[in-house]
């Protein structure tokens, strides 16, 4: 199983800078010429929850995993807190869709869980006491305290979206990309999930997260919408009209 974000780099931020900052930044998936992302300019400031929206294939998954660091960019730079990707692994948590998860893997939810906050430990270092207690922390805040013990394989897709945002939600970090989080998921996770944005505005941590629950973009401060790897259109939530800037 992959663990995003596992090496140990304690990097202080830049004071003042953006949680996140793209520049005209163009990414090409393996074995295509054309680029998936063309060009792509986004600011994302510390304290501020961004939608991205968007059909399939518009470039969502792809902008969040070359900013984990997990497609290289060809052209034009990331920063995060003004460094560049890899100064400041423990600042920023990557939780993927939930297909890209093998839930046959045979560990338990606190060990999945718990392996969030390897990035504040390094390889040769054994979670203590108070990772522990972070772990149940979240657990418990999630409604998943009694699933501890239970292995991943077991879990509804529900009770599997809401262990992928604990395992974000232990790493403790200051922006947090959520590869569509609230999909094919029931109501109380739906629910779980609304209040950890909410919860993220008021500690003033920064979110990007793709979506495409176009029915609950009032949780979000922005809405940036994607269109064969461009960006169509940049607004407040408050402004932002679907059919008028997607085809």
């Amino acid at each position: 199983m992959r663990l995003y974000y596992s090496q140990r780099r304690y990097v202080a931020p830049i004071q003042g800078a953006a949680a996140l900052e793209l520049d005209h930044i163009k990414v090409t998936h393996s074995g295509r010429n054309t680029p998936v992302v063309q060009g792509i300019s986004l600011e994302v400031a510390q304290g501020e929850l961004v939608a991205l929206v968007g059909p399939n294939g518009a470039g969502k998954s792809t902008i969040l995993k070359a900013i984990a660091g997990l497609l290289p960019t060809q052209a034009g730079s990331i920063s995060i807190f003004g460094l560049p990707i890899g100064a400041c692994h423990h600042r920023v948590a990557y939780l993927p869709q939930r297909g890209e998860i093998d839930w046959r893997f045979p560990v338990s939810v606190r060990r999945m869980v718990l392996t969030g906050r390897y990035v504040h430990l390094g390889w040769l270092r054994q979670p203590g006491a108070n990772d522990n207690v972070r772990v149940n922390e979240v657990l418990t805040r999630l409604g998943i305290a009694d699933l501890a013990e239970r292995q991943i394989s077991e879990l509804s897709g529900g009770q599997q979206q809401r262990v992928l945002l604990a395992r974000a939600l232990v790493q403790d970090a200051d922006l947090l990309l959520l590869d569509e989080p609230t999909n094919a998921v029931d109501a109380a996770t739906r629910d779980a999930i609304a209040e950890t944005l909410n919860t993220l505005r008021r500690q003033g941590k920064a979110a990007l997260v793709a979506t495409h629950d176009l029915d609950h973009l009032m949780e979000f401060d922005r809405v940036v919408a994607l269109q064969d790897g461009r960006i169509v259109a940049d607004a407040p939530a408050a402004l932002y009209v679907p059919d008028q800037w997607i085809a």
